[in-house]
Formats: structure tokens, sequence, C-alpha cells
């Protein structure tokens, strides 16, 4: 698991101290990743929107979702139906 943040390197790294985080939080200043995901400035806030996107071994997304808000996170339950797919 991997967290990715369109802040910079040193911002990325506090949020792992912010939030406890027990997996890495890279940066995407460029904000490569995240327009390529199709995530960047979906909401007109100048962010990515919060996403999961869960990908297999062979790099394909399997599973995938986009919040609609800021607030708007997938559920637990959510992200393990998605991951079950990988080993299904």
């Amino acid at each position: 698991m991997v967290a990715l943040s369109v802040d910079g390197v040193a911002d990325a790294a506090n949020m792992v101290d912010l939030v406890g985080a027990e997996y890495p939080v890279l940066a995407d200043s460029d904000t490569q990743v995240a327009r390529e995901y199709g995530v960047f400035d979906l909401l007109g806030d100048g962010v990515a929107a919060p996403a999961v996107f869960i990908v297999d071994p062979g790099g394909e997304v399997v599973s995938w979702y986009i919040g609609q808000n800021i607030a708007d996170r997938p559920s637990a339950d959510d992200i393990i139906a998605g991951l079950e797919q990988i080993v299904s």
C-alpha cells in the first residue's frame, strides 16, 4: 500500500507523521500521476480528488473509488472487497 500526495516531498513526509501512516506517502508535486489517473482538479480545488486505486500484480487497475467531495472516502469494507478481486 502506498499513498500519493500532490504536495511537495517535505509535506508528503510530514503527512506520514500527521496521520500515523504505516505505509509510504509519496509526492506527486508535478501532478503527473494524479492527471494520468484522471483525479486531478476534479472538484475544482486544484488538488487531486480523494481516490483509491487497487492495482493487481500485473499493473492492471482492478478496482477504484473516486470521492465526490474532499471528505468522501471509501470504507475499509470497500477497500477489502477490491483487494479480494486480486486474490480470488
